[in-house]
């Protein structure tokens, strides 16, 4: 990285913010040796330093060894006034789908090469799931990632295909027929998963569309219930989301 000032001159935070700002757009997902390129610091300070990132949670090393931004940061970036603007627009919405539905409604943006939970509304009658604000959810095993996947920015679809992790036996970790799903899904307009990223949890999700038309966030509702009783929920999910998608262009939000 450019106009770096030397190792010695930067201090513990310092060189610690360096390996947090080593990753962006294009260096998402990253190993200890490009971390070391990119900051100019020695690889065993890297390794250090990722180590006690990791501890608290702002780093997540991943399958392939890599790593990539943790929930810890999430958590923090979630505060952001972006991110609070949308809860507060959103939350209206949310609780009409949750009075209809009873499951666990959710609404997730893009985060690099997941999804990122922005907020979620669950009670007695919802299932326990693993999404609460600020957890960083895979985008092929889910509902809202998929639409994200299908219907946004198509830029990380590489990406996101060469590292399908598997976390149940119905996780689908094969590229081409993820593809094909994805189709399905852009051509109909909402995903469907069951049991794909947790035993027992099946999801439906729809669009939150910015005004380029793309998939900027993603509205969804995860019940235990088979995925064909929640088949009638797809038509409010749709007219929920338009009606939200509206309201944050006309914010300015998107």
């Amino acid at each position: 990285m450019t106009g770096e000032p030397s190792t010695s001159r930067r201090s513990t935070i310092g060189r610690a913010f360096a390996v947090l700002g080593s990753f962006d757009a294009e260096h998402r997902r990253q190993s200890l040796s490009s971390i070391s390129r990119r900051t100019n610091l020695p690889m065993t300070t890297v390794h250090r330093l990722v180590h006690e990132l990791e501890a608290q949670t702002a780093l997540v090393r991943v399958s392939d060894g890599d790593y990539e931004m943790g929930s810890r940061v999430w958590r923090l970036g979630i505060l952001s006034s972006v991110h609070a603007e949308l809860r507060e627009v959103a939350l209206p919405y949310m609780e009409d789908v949750y009075e209809y539905s009873g499951g666990a409604v959710q609404i997730v943006v893009p985060d690099g090469l997941r999804c990122l939970v922005v907020e979620r509304i669950a009670g007695s009658r919802s299932m326990e799931v693993l999404s609460k604000p600020g957890t960083r959810l895979p985008l092929h095993a889910t509902g809202v990632g998929k639409v994200l996947l299908a219907l946004g920015e198509q830029s990380i679809h590489d990406a996101v295909f060469g590292a399908l992790e598997r976390y149940t036996p119905h996780t689908i970790t094969n590229a081409e027929e993820l593809r094909k799903q994805l189709r399905t899904i852009a051509k109909r307009g909402y995903a469907q998963t069951s049991e794909e990223l947790v035993a027992g949890a099946k999801s439906i999700a729809v669009p939150v569309r910015g005004r380029s038309g793309l998939a900027v966030a993603a509205l969804g509702v995860v019940s235990a219930q088979d995925v064909a009783a929640l088949a009638p929920l797809v038509r409010a999910l749709q007219v929920t989301a338009d009606a939200l998608s509206q309201k944050l262009i006309s914010s300015g939000w998107q």
